[in-house]
């Protein structure tokens, strides 16, 4: 009955979230709440914690898109949240067009036949992307600053010189095993042929 299949279609279409962080320590309970604002259900929310929006290849992402039906509409509170480049952005929203998913961001639904709205579309787009690349500049530029400074330091050497040079006298003495050194000084074997190599370099 007519009835029935445009009930069945009303019931069927189903609110998805997703929310994103870039850092474990980032709280996703804001995204939560405008998520469920926007009237998705608590367990249709799908998240990322600890993964940066330039990185197409989400586990939360990927369960959400996997989860949409045509009919759905897939909900994030900012495009941001779904991605951070353009393209990445674009491809998202041409998988959920083709499978027939409505995208709903922060309450506006993006209509990819509309001019103005793909427009829009891709204005979102080129701000995050911007984002993205000014928080990358300020990262390098902050490291660069530490370094000269001197509060940015490379990895420090696992053993001192003086603990190297008891490693080397203990090979040298023929008593004990690289691997019996290695394990006696907390190391592993790779550092201890390291310091024996570096021992037997002409200074």
């Amino acid at each position: 009955m007519p009835g029935e299949g445009a009930l069945y279609a009303t019931v069927r279409s189903v609110l998805i979230g997703y929310a994103r962080c870039s850092t474990n320590t980032q709280d996703l309970t804001a995204q939560h709440h405008a998520l469920q604002a926007l009237g998705v259900d608590a367990e249709m929310v799908h998240v990322d914690h600890g993964f940066t929006g330039t990185k197409r290849d989400r586990p939360g992402l990927n369960k959400a898109l996997a989860a949409c039906r045509d009919g759905d509409t897939f909900v994030v509170t900012k495009l941001d949240r779904l991605a951070r480049s353009l393209p990445d952005a674009r491809d998202i929203a041409d998988e959920l067009t083709r499978k027939g998913v409505s995208l709903n961001i922060g309450g506006s639904i993006y209509n990819p036949h509309d001019p103005v709205g793909k427009l829009l579309f891709n204005v979102l787009g080129m701000v995050a992307e911007f984002e993205a690349d000014l928080i990358r500049a300020r990262t390098r530029e902050g490291m660069a600053v530490a370094k000269a400074n001197g509060k940015l330091r490379g990895r420090q050497p696992k053993l001192s010189k003086k603990q190297e040079a008891h490693l080397v006298n203990l090979h040298r003495g023929g008593a004990h095993t690289t691997t019996e050194i290695a394990e006696l000084f907390g190391v592993a074997r790779s550092t201890v042929y390291r310091a024996i190599q570096r021992a037997a370099q002409p200074e």
